[in-house]
């Protein structure tokens, strides 16, 4: 029989070899009366991980306690050592993907041309664009649920849940989850209302007042206005290599989805990267096939890419992000690609090409 063990028993192990630095979680949940479930998360440290449940029901204490000691077993069989070092619980439930109706607004990509115009004028602010993954959360009296950008419901870590639980009405918050932080850059509802017809210096001010200050698990944007403002928190970001930045119209209303062109709100990425469907892989190697939607709705070769050691072969039609120098106008594959890893929150036709930043080729004469 597997030895006892308490209530929520959590057991945390990670990998580390080369490049490699990942981490496993698994949880025996207590759910009494009813039983015990069994949850685990995995991903890369200082990632927000992925989230899933052993027992879509509860069951008894000596069987949950055989799943949760095959799971460590299973890890420890592959190089898996338990770690000493705390690590935040994930809490999925049977509700995990389940669709709420509710999406996001979506950035639209602007040329370094643009960027000038947008530094100076008065009608649009600049935030730091955080690289992470989108996450709405919702706080409906005790239960806190995540959000993707594909308006699933999906697992929270446990600093950001809790920090949310604790906000003093309901609420519907818009961010980018880091790893067990939560930026929080708009406030869509607030105590039954939405928020989403006012203008987003509005909401904006009104999120500041709502968050606490300096909780580590839940922060807000820090948000630039004023054109000498915007000028020096743009040298600043690009100077430290972050991932880009995001201009927002400060007069316009939250509106779900992305326009074709434009827009409210637009991000500049001093970084390239785009989301790419997997094609197929390269037999013998390590690298596989990448594909994008072109603009006849259309899959078109993009190129091939590698898969390092510390990443799973990723499987076919499944949606990889990808950080690459330019792409090539005439072939449209990309130059110097590297995988940054899986993108579920992503569906497959929205990997156009219009993502790309292509290379001005010089004229033939």
């Amino acid at each position: 029989m597997p030895p006892s063990s308490p209530p929520n028993q959590t057991t945390t192990l990670h990998f580390r070899e080369g490049r490699s630095d990942k981490v496993y979680q698994a949880t025996i949940e207590d759910h009494s009366p009813d039983g015990f479930t069994v949850t685990f998360a995995y991903g890369r440290r200082g990632t927000t991980l992925k989230a899933g449940i052993k027992t879509l029901t509860p069951t008894t204490r000596e069987k949950a306690s055989a799943i949760f000691n095959k799971l460590i077993a299973s890890k420890q069989a592959k190089g898996y050592q338990i770690s000493s070092e705390p690590g935040s619980d994930y809490h999925p439930s049977p509700q995990d993907g389940r669709d709420t109706g509710i999406r996001p607004q979506l950035l639209n990509p602007i040329d370094e041309s643009e960027v000038g115009r947008l530094l100076t004028d008065t009608r649009h602010c600049l935030q730091e664009k955080h690289d992470g993954r989108r996450l709405m959360v919702s706080k409906r009296g005790s239960e806190v649920t995540g959000i993707n950008r594909r308006g699933l419901i999906v697992a929270l870590p446990e600093p950001i849940r809790q920090a949310v639980s604790e906000l003093s009405c309901d609420v519907l918050l818009d961010g980018e989850a880091v790893g067990d932080t939560l930026h929080a850059f708009d406030l869509l509802e607030a105590e039954g209302e939405d928020l989403r017809p006012r203008r987003y210096i509005d909401r904006h001010s009104t999120l500041l007042m709502l968050l606490p200050l300096g909780h580590p698990a839940l922060l807000w944007v820090s948000t630039a206005i004023d054109p000498n403002d915007k000028v020096e928190t743009y040298e600043e970001l690009r100077a430290l290599g972050v991932e880009g930045i995001v201009f927002k119209d400060i007069n316009a209303p939250y509106s779900p989805g992305r326009p074709n062109t434009g827009g409210p709100q637009m991000k500049f990425k001093f970084v390239e990267t785009a989301s790419f469907i997997v094609g197929p892989a390269n037999p013998g190697r390590r690298s596989v096939a990448l594909e994008l939607v072109n603009g006849s709705g259309q899959r078109t070769p993009a190129g091939n890419v590698t898969v390092p050691p510390n990443h799973a072969i990723p499987q076919m039609g499944t949606v990889a992000e990808i950080r690459y120098l330019y792409a090539h106008q005439q072939s449209g594959s990309v130059y110097q690609p590297v995988y940054l890893g899986p993108r579920d929150d992503i569906p497959a036709e929205d990997c156009t090409i219009d993502q790309l930043k292509f290379k001005q080729e010089a004229p033939t004469l």
